[in-house]
């Protein structure tokens, strides 16, 4: 385990030592606690990327045997994704 030292808004401050009392645990438990929950969770989805959404517009003048397109968008966009 590594110690940080972080300086937190008054009100911040004042919520962490609520919970921590409620919960009946430290204010570093909670803080660990969240930040867990929040940045360390395995899975988590990572942060969007421009690559992500090269689906955009696949479809966009080829619509072929799906036409017309807006009325059958989830099924070209199966197709398309299938390529």
């Amino acid at each position: 385990m590594k110690r940080t030292q972080v300086q937190l808004e008054e009100e911040i401050s004042d919520c962490l030592r609520r919970r921590a009392f409620q919960e009946k645990k430290s204010v570093a438990g909670v803080i660990r606690e969240i930040v867990k929950k929040e940045i360390a969770t395995p899975g988590q989805a990572r942060p969007s990327l421009i690559q992500d959404f090269a689906f955009i517009a696949v479809a966009r003048s080829r619509q072929g045997k799906l036409k017309p397109v807006s009325e059958h968008h989830d099924e070209a966009l199966e197709e398309a994704l299938r390529k």
